[in-house]
């Protein structure tokens, strides 16, 4: 009896370890197979359409994910009444959906559901599932595919909508701004792009980087792209030219003033502001200034001028022929006291210049109040210079390779617009490196038609590190690079401005041309490249 009493135990101590153990169950191999479409209730591919409500059937349960930015319909509808698309965010064997528009006669439609439908279990996705249907008495089949890339940057480009337009006596340049296209797809998470089931006929296509979603062009927004030729299918069913996006510029205006601090104003504007200037109306003492720098990167004109006391001033803001004015009231009490930082600590590339960042833009410097010496303490000369783009000021000097250096500027050596200067001594100790610190790259262009293109070695987010112009064969040394890896990039400089240029749609115009050489450059210490470009 106690043996079988132990046994019996050990039965259930064993019975409850087995429950107790932790882990997935083994159920054989993981599911990777993406759900399989059954039927549709109308059929697919069905003809004389003209019902208000579409079942589709699939195997297994499915769920529906970012349906809003996968699904697109084709030629779309008013989105005014949207398609009742059900279930979302719960797994179902159909999706239902509901017609709440009007549709178009003898016209076939397509709702690419993109690779939005995936299974419940693993997420298995089933790729740009479409469901097709007609309102005619047949179907149709052209198709027409391409790519698209961004005209700058290297960027792999995705999530791109192409939009094409009928070219009948209703299109004109305007179309793109105020109507939806005949036609619409999309890249998702590719640069290819395909349409499918459409008629035959003479189309204008355009590229958008969309970002109302609404498959109309606002230049404010979005980017855009086009194909400058007309479309004929299905003569042209395969562009091999691709489409290139583009950001326009566009047109000049002022928009407003306003007091960020006290001594200093922000003109807002919108567009190309190149020339753009402003002066002062009010009356104000012989000795009122004003120092103006544009922000970088934004639509902004930064204006410090002379403390004054007054109530508020007027501007004339004139760009070309467009004159504006602005009156500013002048409520901030505080000027902001002169803050200096180096730009450069501890290390100057060799090809850097030393800058000092301020706060305040810069009238004045005293070289009898700065002293720059070597290692060995002798004096180097130098030459200081105030930006005229930036709140910074610089120094120029004959740099040595391998040297320690140390500037001082002392109290009362820089003056900034409110007569303000430095309180304190500053100083700045930095090195440059030694010639074997660095590597080069050196680029043969080959140029039988002498274009005019500018050879540029970027970084890897495509931010330019240093730029040569070639409208000739020739070889190009880019000393003094720090170890790391960069891209080379040439710009079709077309108009021989010295910097590249956007598109407009408007005018037809394409962005200028870049190309981007197929290998990255991996520079190391004292090493040489080679890279041979051909301009074409």
């Amino acid at each position: 009896m106690k043996k079988l009493h132990f046994l019996f135990l050990s039965v259930i101590a064993l019975t409850f370890s087995f429950c107790a153990k932790k882990g997935r169950p083994s159920g054989g191999p993981k599911d990777e197979q993406a759900p399989i479409f059954v039927t549709a209730d109308p059929p697919y591919e069905h003809i004389n359409f003209d019902k208000r409500e579409i079942y589709l059937y699939f195997d297994e349960y499915i769920t529906l994910k970012d349906l809003n930015k996968q699904l697109i319909i084709s030629p779309p509808l008013n989105p005014e009444n949207p398609s009742l698309i059900t279930p979302q965010g719960s797994p179902s064997k159909f999706i239902s959906i509901k017609l709440l528009d009007t549709l178009q006669e003898n016209t076939t439609y397509t709702f690419d559901f993109g690779n939005s439908i995936q299974d419940n279990n693993e997420g298995n996705k089933i790729a740009r599932f479409k469901y097709v249907f007609s309102t005619g008495n047949y179907i149709d089949s052209l198709t027409l595919k391409g790519s698209v890339k961004n005209s700058y940057s290297s960027d792999k480009i995705k999530d791109i909508k192409l939009l094409l337009y009928r070219l009948d006596s209703t299109y004109t340049d305007s179309t793109v701004y105020k109507k939806k296209p005949n036609y619409v797809t999309s890249t998702l998470d590719t640069s290819n792009y395909k349409f499918t089931n459409i008629k035959e006929g003479a189309y204008f296509l355009i590229a958008l980087k969309d970002a109302a979603s609404d498959y109309i062009f606002n230049p404010k927004m979005d980017e855009i792209g086009f194909y400058r030729d007309t479309i004929q299918l299905p003569k042209d069913s395969v562009l091999i030219k691709p489409i290139s996006l583009f950001k326009e510029i566009l047109p000049y205006s002022f928009k407003r003033v306003r007091e960020a601090r006290k001594g200093q104003l922000i003109f807002s504007y919108e567009g190309k502001a190149d020339g753009m200037k402003v002066e002062v109306l009010s009356d104000v003492p012989d000795d009122f200034k004003t120092i103006a720098h544009f922000e970088k990167d934004k639509d902004t004109l930064n204006v410090w001028h002379s403390p004054i006391e007054r109530d508020s001033l007027v501007f004339k803001i004139i760009r070309g022929n467009t004159i504006d004015t602005a009156t500013v009231n002048l409520r901030k009490k505080t000027l902001d006291s002169l803050s200096i930082s180096p730009v450069t600590r501890g290390l100057l590339e060799f090809k850097d210049t030393l800058f000092f960042n301020t706060n305040n833009p810069i009238v004045n410097i005293d070289t009898t109040k700065i002293s720059l010496v070597d290692k060995d303490t002798i004096k180097v000369p130098y030459t200081p210079f105030i930006s005229q783009k930036e709140n910074k000021f610089g120094f120029l000097f004959d740099k040595k390779l391998s040297q320690n250096y140390t500037l001082d500027i002392y109290p009362n050596a820089v003056t900034d617009i409110f007569n303000y200067v430095n309180k304190d001594t500053i100083q700045n100790k930095f090195r440059t490196k030694s010639l074997e610190d660095y590597g080069e790259i050196i680029v043969s262009v080959i140029n039988p038609q002498s274009k005019n293109v500018i050879i540029q070695i970027t970084d890897t987010n495509d931010k330019t590190v240093t730029e040569e112009v070639a409208d000739a064969n020739k070889t190009i040394t880019f000393k003094y690079l720090t170890p790391k890896t960069y891209k080379i990039r040439v710009i079709y400089d077309e108009n021989n401005n010295g910097k590249w240029d956007t598109g407009n749609f408007l005018l037809k115009k394409e962005a200028e041309v870049i190309e981007y050489f197929p290998e990255e450059q991996a520079v190391r210490p004292n090493w040489t490249l080679n890279a041979i470009i051909t301009i074409k």
